[in-house]
């Protein structure tokens, strides 16, 4: 698979364990935020293609996480993929994910087949 930079933000340690595994099968670099003000703080200093974004975390929440990450974009012409990871299954909270700048949404337990065709679909080539 193409070498892509991923952001993970999630605040829970097995979920952590489990995504890292999965994603360094296919040898993505990952980088690790345990809450979405360190992934903030993280962007600012490098920028990455894809973020895996918990939306329920402590200190600051996937959604204003989001939000702060677009402004850091603004005037770039390159934006990282947003992809919002949440246990929660209802479409309410799709359509948050969306409205505050995620590009897609995944339900937990992460699911690596699941993942890479959100990859495709979100048009990056993973060859």
């Amino acid at each position: 698979m193409k070498n892509l930079s991923i952001l993970l933000v999630e605040d829970n340690i097995l979920n952590q364990k489990l995504i890292i595994l999965n994603l360094k099968k296919y040898g993505f670099n990952i980088d690790l935020a345990n809450n979405g003000l360190k992934a903030v703080e993280k962007f600012k200093q490098c920028k990455y293609d894809i973020v895996l974004m918990d939306i329920m975390m402590p200190k600051m929440d996937g959604f204003e996480s989001t939000k702060q990450i677009r402004k850091l974009e603004s005037k770039s012409k390159k934006k990282a993929k947003i992809i919002g990871l949440t246990a929660n299954t209802y479409e309410a909270d799709k359509e948050r994910c969306i409205a505050c700048g995620m590009d897609e949404f995944m339900t937990k337990p992460f699911d690596l087949e699941l993942f890479k065709k959100v990859l495709i679909d979100l048009g990056i080539d993973l060859e």
